[in-house]
């Protein structure tokens, strides 16, 4: 076998890994690079031939593991993609997403460019090539039910706990003939959930491997008890809007949102909240919002047991659901006692920027971030103590306070990680991915203090021979 990662390889974005084998050829994820510096990397061409690709295994939903999926099909692929059913979903809501991004974006160039002899912009893709992509998934997923894909290649998905329908995926090949035939099983992380978490359940433990590749987003720290993160970011929220300021949550839309929404009902019950509007302005988040009520079974034991004493995290008094941009804009007129949660939750685009823009100079008002902001994006920068940021090409003073509640993370923590890569045995080597190098540095140096574990951090386009 040979491993190559194609994505993902010292940056948390743009997943992408391909293994040979004699007889296949698979890709474990197709993502979108995000940041500065790194999203210029969607327009290369794939390095691999996408026609000769026999399936794609999809992990989860996120954009930075599925967004290039149409330029696989666009580019020539024709194999089977696998996933589970709320993958899928939310996968082909997110691509259709960004692909009216990307046609807006085009659009609003060429605007500019109708006077000039500029060659016109054009999207990587566009909806139609969404659709087209759509036709290709035709395998459906169930956690732990193994699926046979072809003769010595078996793939079996099991809950990763990260959003919505996510899973690692353990991949079981035949080698060799007769007495000398045997299984060896690479097992790709995709990304690991953290724990004790509403809503979706804790991630499963792994079984034995040969190989692993596995994420290290957080590989140089644990989180906090979630308990705790949950009473920071309600007293955040209380002292903003006591000062009569207003509350801006970046946040992604598949999952930190729905997450947040079911925290902010549970201050809601509890009398815990002062009186105040919560705003969900964000289409895709309530589109995802939507798809989260009918995959209720993938659900942890806490969220269902609100579902049968009738209570509903995603419809309560305070929650305005704001999908058309009038309503967006006016929630800007409004001075005081507004919870907002708006995308993107690295503050790279969307609506959250108009919020901003309205709020960021403000100091009554709070920014609190839920999430990981990578290396070059507006999130990183206003985190790591900017005095001042451009938004919309408007210098914009940082005065409100700025609050990030890592405990709600979505990626496991450094211990996390290392409990779940204990339950893969002793495997011949760790393939740490989808990590900065800071991050995945500590995580191989304690894999290796504590485990024994052999780990090697792949490089952007390196082959490796298993």
């Amino acid at each position: 076998m040979r491993l190559t990662c194609h994505g993902a390889a010292g940056t948390v974005t743009g997943s992408c890994h391909l293994l040979e084998t004699d007889e296949y050829t698979l890709v474990v994820d197709c993502g979108f690079f995000q940041g500065r510096g790194l999203s210029d990397r969607n327009d290369d061409e794939f390095p691999f031939d996408p026609s000769d690709v026999d399936f794609l295994l999809l992990t989860h939903a996120h954009l930075d593991h599925c967004g290039r999926i149409p330029l696989l099909v666009k580019h020539g692929f024709d194999g089977q993609i696998v996933s589970t059913l709320a993958t899928y979903d939310l996968a082909r809501l997110i691509m259709l997403d960004s692909a009216s991004i990307q046609e807006e974006e085009a659009r609003r160039k060429n605007r500019r460019r109708s006077r000039t002899k500029t060659k016109p912009a054009e999207p990587l893709y566009n909806v139609e090539d969404v659709l087209d992509s759509l036709d290709f998934f035709d395998i459906f997923a169930t956690y732990d039910e193994p699926i046979e894909l072809a003769d010595g290649l078996t793939v079996t998905y099991r809950d990763a706990g990260h959003v919505l329908g996510s899973a690692f995926v353990e991949v079981d090949i035949e080698e060799g003939a007769g007495r000398k035939r045997k299984t060896r099983r690479i097992t790709f992380s995709g990304d690991i959930g953290n724990v004790d978490k509403p809503l979706i359940r804790d991630p499963a433990s792994p079984s034995r491997a040969d190989f692993v590749v596995m994420e290290s987003t957080y590989g140089d720290r644990s989180h906090r008890p979630f308990d705790d993160s949950v009473e920071e970011f309600r007293e955040a929220i209380v002292q903003a809007l006591e000062r009569g300021g207003n509350v801006i949550i970046p946040s992604f839309a598949l999952e930190r949102s729905q997450e947040l929404l079911y925290i902010l009902h549970g201050f809601y019950r509890a009398g815990d909240l002062p009186r105040c509007d919560i705003y969900l302005d964000s289409p895709m988040a309530i589109d995802c919002t939507r798809i989260f009520t009918k995959h209720g079974d993938c659900f942890d034991e806490e969220a269902l047991q609100l579902q049968r004493e009738g209570g509903n995290p995603f419809q309560f008094p305070p929650l305005h659901y704001t999908r058309h941009a009038e309503d967006s804009r006016r929630i800007n007129g409004q001075r005081s006692g507004a919870i907002i949660i708006a995308g993107s939750g690295m503050c790279t685009g969307g609506r959250v920027l108009h919020h901003l823009r309205h709020n960021l100079w403000r100091p009554e008002c709070a920014i609190i971030f839920v999430g990981f902001a990578a290396e070059g994006t507006l999130g990183r920068r206003i985190l790591d103590g900017a005095t001042s940021v451009k938004v919309y090409g408007e210098e914009v003073a940082v005065n409100a306070h700025i609050f990030t509640v890592n405990g709600f993370s979505g990626h496991a923590g450094q211990d996390t990680l290392i409990d779940w890569v204990e339950g893969t045995g002793e495997p011949e080597r760790v393939f740490l991915v989808h990590g900065e190098d800071r991050p995945r540095e500590t995580l191989a140096a304690k894999l290796d203090e504590t485990l024994g574990m052999q780990v090697h951090l792949p490089m952007q386009g390196e082959a490796i021979e298993l």
